[in-house]
């Protein structure tokens, strides 16, 4: 069977070398060509396996679809792809097109669909191989597989230790019932389909009034990109890893209450974060408590002052 993969960043370039792994015959790679300064991994993967490379760019051009369809691929796989592709590219390799996406569709679609059930405090998600049809996250289900979120997950945590080991399994379990031709295609049930776009700065601010336990989940669910914040002495404040910890009595939300060797704790409503890494825009993490220093936060300051000077 020939197929034609698509793919990006480092999990493009697990799924590719596993499909080498496993001998299936990849007769071309779509990536996106070299950034500057930056060698694209895939494309890097595709040359030293001697695979012929499409750039995957001008997609609604002609000459794209061309290059793909001249491949003769009998499948085509997509894994970690961000560019919207048209219709007409799904349908050019013989048997079709299979695609990767990481939540338990049709609920989550959209494009950040890991950090979602997390800020939301769902406790199951999971990968879906799908039969796309042109729109986004639509068409017929090929197989799912479900993961735990466990109460300290973070996107991180998360994705690097559940999703990319079981999507390995998931795609190679689906190129194998495609080759023999066993492959299901079932609906997608609209009914349950639910879809939210980028998750963004703006969504990714704390809002400490509101419980602490959805705090908690914006704060992991937003780790470590593109990090929960908030503002202290007039600052955007990153948050990272933090500990939902129990009521801290009637402490005006936002409140720092301690400052430890461990961090610092917020109040929030019927409940208060530890948060145990912290930082400030274009810095690395680091221990929460070296940040208050740098702020120069003390007991009794209260976080969410925005930044006027923006």
């Amino acid at each position: 069977m020939r197929i034609l993969f698509v793919g990006e960043r480092a999990f493009g370039e697990k799924v590719l070398r596993a499909l080498v792994a496993q001998e299936y015959q990849v007769v071309g790679v779509c990536t996106s060509p070299d950034a500057a300064g930056t060698p694209n991994r895939v494309k890097e993967a595709a040359g030293e396996f001697d695979i012929p490379f499409v750039p995957l760019e001008n997609v609604k051009q002609p000459q794209f679809l061309e290059q793909c369809r001249a491949l003769a691929p009998d499948l085509t796989v997509m894994a970690y792809v961000t560019k919207i592709l048209p219709e007409a590219f799904f349908t050019l390799a013989s048997i079709g097109t299979i695609e990767w996406h990481p939540s338990l569709l049709p609920k989550h679609g959209g494009p950040n669909a890991l950090i979602w059930p997390v800020v939301q405090g769902e406790t199951r998600t999971g990968v879906t191989i799908f039969w796309p049809d042109g729109g986004i996250d639509t068409g017929p289900i090929l197989l799912q597989k479900e993961v735990e979120i466990s109460p300290d997950d973070t996107v991180g945590s998360l994705y690097s230790r559940k999703i990319v080991p079981i999507s390995l399994e998931a795609l190679l379990e689906a190129v194998d019932l495609v080759k023999k031709g066993i492959a299901p295609r079932i609906p997608q049930d609209s009914s349950q389909a639910t879809y939210e776009g980028m998750f963004t700065g703006d969504h990714a601010r704390v809002e400490w009034p509101r419980p602490a336990k959805e705090v908690f989940d914006l704060i992991r669910g937003a780790n470590p990109a593109p990090a929960a914040r908030t503002y202290a002495h007039g600052q955007t404040l990153r948050l990272f890893d933090s500990v939902l910890l129990a009521e801290t009595g009637s402490t005006r939300p936002g409140t720092i209450t301690a400052i430890t060797a461990d961090g610092f704790t917020v109040a929030a409503e019927g409940g208060s974060i530890l948060v145990k890494q912290a930082g400030l825009p274009g810095s690395a993490p680091v221990n929460a408590g070296t940040v208050c220093d740098q702020l120069g936060l003390r007991v009794g300051d209260v976080l969410g002052q925005e930044d006027t000077s923006r």
